[in-house]
């Protein structure tokens, strides 16, 4: 299939297209410009491709976990591309697409995610490889806090027989002293963000299996459903 991928849900800026079997692809790590960046990201890679929206059977989107920001943006992007070619959407787990990234650089197959969700709590989710060679969730994508985090991960671990697991993401960064215990790889991560080209690996299935949603049912995925803040002195 000839797809489009977007991705905006982290400090990175992500974009990939396989136009047939050839993968173009733009990345680049630039808090707070994602707006200004997506969309010549995409014009760059279809230009250099010599392709159309047209000529696309569809879109991926980063749907999250993460920046709810960067979120918000990366499917707003997916959406106005969607209306404009009359095109179907599957999103795709950021957190998954790290996993996925490790399988296809490194050959892991038993991946924890983290992504520092700020608020001292950390977005994760634990993956195995499938018979498709896909990196599938094993529990429910959560956010905890880190001390949680690594009592539930021993507790899973131990289940799988494994002592620890392939980490990736920012969380591991955030929370050094506590979660390092958990992952077999050494030091801060060398997979910190998703990549569009891994989104495109996974979406596949669901493309052919008519998993799609059209433009405006695309929703992105929080995890945390709602934000705590201080009130204002004086306000309601």
């Amino acid at each position: 299939m000839n797809l489009l991928a977007i991705d905006a849900s982290t400090e990175a800026c992500s974009v990939a297209l396989t136009l047939n079997g050839k993968i173009h692809s733009r990345f680049e790590i630039c808090p707070q410009s994602h707006s200004m960046l997506l969309l010549p990201m995409v014009d760059e890679v279809l230009k250099e491709a010599g392709c159309q929206l047209a000529n696309l059977d569809g879109l991926v989107f980063g749907q999250g976990p993460g920046s709810f920001t960067g979120v918000r943006i990366g499917i707003g992007v997916a959406q106005g591309l969607a209306f404009a070619a009359n095109l179907p959407l599957v999103g795709i787990s950021t957190l998954q697409t790290m996993a996925q990234v490790a399988f296809e650089q490194h050959q892991q197959t038993q991946v924890i995610s983290a992504i520092d969700a700020r608020m001292s709590e950390v977005y994760t989710g634990f993956y195995q490889l499938d018979g498709l060679k896909i990196m599938q969730p094993l529990i429910a994508e959560s956010v905890m806090t880190p001390e949680l985090l690594s009592e539930h991960f021993r507790t899973l671990l131990a289940e799988q027989n494994i002592t620890q697991a392939y980490g990736v993401g920012t969380g591991w960064q955030a929370y050094e002293e506590k979660l390092s215990g958990l992952k077999v790889n050494k030091g801060e991560p060398s997979i910190l963000f998703p990549k569009a080209e891994a989104m495109l690996i996974i979406s596949l299935a669901k493309f052919e299996a008519g998993e799609t949603v059209t433009a405006e049912n695309a929703q992105p995925v929080y995890v945390r459903d709602t934000v705590s803040w201080k009130k204002l002195p004086g306000k309601k």
